[in-house]
């Protein structure tokens, strides 16, 4: 049974290396965990020793199967933690994530097994993340950021890149959720802010908010 402390650096490796097959660099992992340089590499360290991660000095830092399969499990128990919070105890959807933070570290695989069949075998989170299965594979959505809609063309909002309690805070008072129907109108060229049709409303959004939205584009 691997550590809290051991669980969490395996997570936050594979989350920062989602999008980049170099690895990741120790001062990148510093950051996301709020901790000391120094610190990470005496931990990374060890977790080379276990065969958890590929790490060696002035280079970035890779998990190994064993290791990305550990990380997976935790992603796994916490999404599917999020969505029984949200739909079976009606917490909202910016009051999950430090609970799920706790209980993500719950040993018991069939335990976890149950929660999936009492949750109906959720694909995503409450936030549009996908959940892993038991063997670690991930289900992928087809789609793009909000940024990249032209003007005419639909879509729905099937996630946000910035789960922050604030910005989905912010998404709550302007009633944008998860598989409500986005229309571009227009896009005004001096902030790239847009005006936008939401669920039948218009109102319009800045650019930074644009490119935290996750939309499938509807033909």
């Amino acid at each position: 049974m691997a550590s809290f402390t051991v669980e969490n650096y395996l997570k936050a490796i594979y989350q920062l290396n989602r999008n980049n097959e170099a690895g990741v660099s120790t001062n990148a992992l510093a950051e996301h965990l709020g901790t000391k340089a120094a610190t990470v590499t005496e931990m990374l360290k060890k977790l080379n020793d276990q065969k958890l991660v590929h790490y060696k000095k002035y280079q970035a830092t890779s998990l190994t199967e064993t290791g990305k399969q550990i990380a997976l499990n935790i992603i796994r128990k916490h999404r599917m933690w999020e969505v029984f919070l949200v739909e079976k105890l009606d917490f909202k959807w910016d009051e999950v994530h430090d609970m799920a933070e706790e209980l993500e570290h719950i040993e018991s695989n069939e335990l976890i097994d149950r929660l999936e069949q009492f949750l109906d075998n959720p694909k995503f989170d409450p936030h549009g993340d996908p959940i892993p299965n038991k063997h670690g594979e991930v289900e992928r959505r087809d789609q793009i950021l909000l940024t990249e809609l032209e003007v005419g063309q639909k879509g729905y909002v099937t996630g946000v890149k910035d789960s922050s309690k604030e910005f989905l805070q912010y998404l709550d008072t302007q009633n944008i959720e998860l598989g409500h129907e986005i229309e571009v109108k227009e896009i005004f060229e001096y902030d790239k802010s847009r005006v936008l049709v939401v669920d039948g409303i218009e109102t319009t959004f800045s650019q930074q908010v644009c490119k935290n939205l996750y939309i499938n584009i509807r033909s």
